[in-house]
């Protein structure tokens, strides 16, 4: 592959369901954001890597590497971070590996296959039980400028996007040399979801955070 990656991990969402910031767990030895900053600078064609935060969103510290920047407008959800992930590649990189924060397993070889497999695509898109991934996928970057003429329009769904573009969308079938149990594709949304994460990758859950996530669900219930 000749073209050029960077890389953007979005964490600006709200973190409802967790209750606490998800770039600010403890995953082993470092919070969830830099591991994922780190998992994409692991791969060795992509770089460099984007941090897409909220406006006033406090992130944990990065490596000196990352360029961080902000969504423009709050409340637009993912599609305002793909924006302002695609903006700060724009004139350096070609395509974008576009990531949440919360998917603590991903797998670098699966991410460079998304890559292998772009060829002319706009978009490369994986496919699970018939529901996209948009959030783990590899995006053209020059696709910016139809990403904010979106929101111009109000029209904040990332699958407006995909409308009248070349998407290869990928089964996660087509995946598992990669990634055998598809941990790549475990989105850590709900406490249970991330003590699950934690037991997979084999870390022990922190007390305080344990104490923090279970007042969180308490004062919801």
């Amino acid at each position: 592959m000749n073209e050029t990656v960077g890389g953007i991990v979005l964490c600006g969402g709200e973190s409802r369901r967790m209750g606490t910031s998800k770039a600010e767990l403890p995953f082993g030895d470092q919070p969830m954001l830099l591991r994922m900053t780190r998992l994409l600078q692991a791969i060795d064609v992509v770089s460099p890597v984007v941090v897409v935060a909220a406006a006033d969103q406090q992130l944990p510290q990065l490596d000196d590497q990352v360029i961080v920047t902000h969504d423009r407008q709050p409340g637009r959800g993912p599609l305002e971070g793909l924006a302002a992930g695609l903006r700060s590649l724009a004139g350096q990189q070609q395509l974008a590996l576009v990531i949440s924060c919360d998917i603590p397993l991903l797998q670098p070889a699966l991410a460079l296959r998304l890559i292998e497999l772009v060829e002319d695509h706009d978009v490369v898109l994986p496919v699970q039980d018939g529901r996209d991934h948009p959030l783990l996928a590899v995006y053209r970057v020059n696709l910016c400028s139809r990403v904010e003429q979106l929101l111009e329009a109000e029209q904040r769904r990332m699958s407006s996007l995909f409308t009248d573009l070349k998407v290869r969308r990928v089964d996660t079938a087509e995946l598992v040399e990669q990634d055998p149990q598809l941990l790549s594709f475990l989105n850590v949304n709900h406490p249970e979801d991330y003590l699950q994460a934690l037991e997979l990758a084999g870390f022990q859950l922190d007390i305080e955070i344990e104490a923090r996530l279970a007042a969180e669900q308490g004062g919801a219930s």
